[in-house]
């Protein structure tokens, strides 16, 4: 099984991804973390010298082969879903969440971000409206499942896909952690 989160940067796709790898005992994947680690250095440098189009082409044969190895949790990059391609694989071969949240409370996360290319210009407010306006329908052709994140803590978001999960078949409810099973504050132990 693979679990592909798709968002706008700052939705929490690497946040909840790590959680919910750990509470699913699969391995947690980052496509950006994974793209940086085969550059050799960062995104934004690269971004910068070969342009968007150079990255997009890396993204896509990145999440290409990504979505071929089965039992993770993928946490995408915002932009993922502009290739047609990359659409296809994740909803192909994956169970794609859309994390979903406003471009307010998406600018109230990433402020005082200086890391991501996109945001670094004049009005980045107005830059992730944009954003979200165009890529708010592709996050959604491509999801099987849509969790809004504007107001929930961590541990509730990954309940809500736990329970997505739970409920369209895909993963036996006995491998779904309560939270009595574990003290707060500690990771639950998986259940047989």
């Amino acid at each position: 099984m693979i679990v592909s989160l798709v968002g706008m940067p700052g939705s929490g796709k690497s946040t909840v991804g790590r959680h919910l790898a750990r509470q699913l005992g699969l391995r947690f994947v980052d496509s950006d973390a994974e793209i940086e680690r085969q550059l050799g250095g960062s995104i934004r440098d690269f971004f910068a010298a070969q342009g968007e189009d150079a990255f997009r082409d890396l993204e896509q044969r990145t999440i290409d082969e990504l979505t071929r190895q089965p039992g993770c949790v993928l946490a995408t990059g915002g932009g993922a879903v502009l290739r047609p391609a990359n659409r296809e694989a994740l909803h192909a071969r994956t169970q794609v969440f859309y994390l979903r949240s406003t471009p307010e409370e998406l600018f109230r996360r990433l402020r005082h971000d200086s890391t991501r290319p996109l945001l670094q210009v004049a009005d980045p407010q107005r830059k992730l409206r944009d954003l979200f306006r165009d890529r708010d329908p592709l996050y959604r052709r491509c999801a099987h499942f849509v969790v809004e994140t504007t107001r929930p803590s961590v541990p509730a978001l990954i309940g809500m896909v736990l329970m997505q999960l739970e409920l369209a078949g895909i993963i036996d409810p006995d491998r779904v952690p309560s939270p009595i099973d574990h003290p707060p504050g500690e990771p639950p132990a998986a259940r047989r």
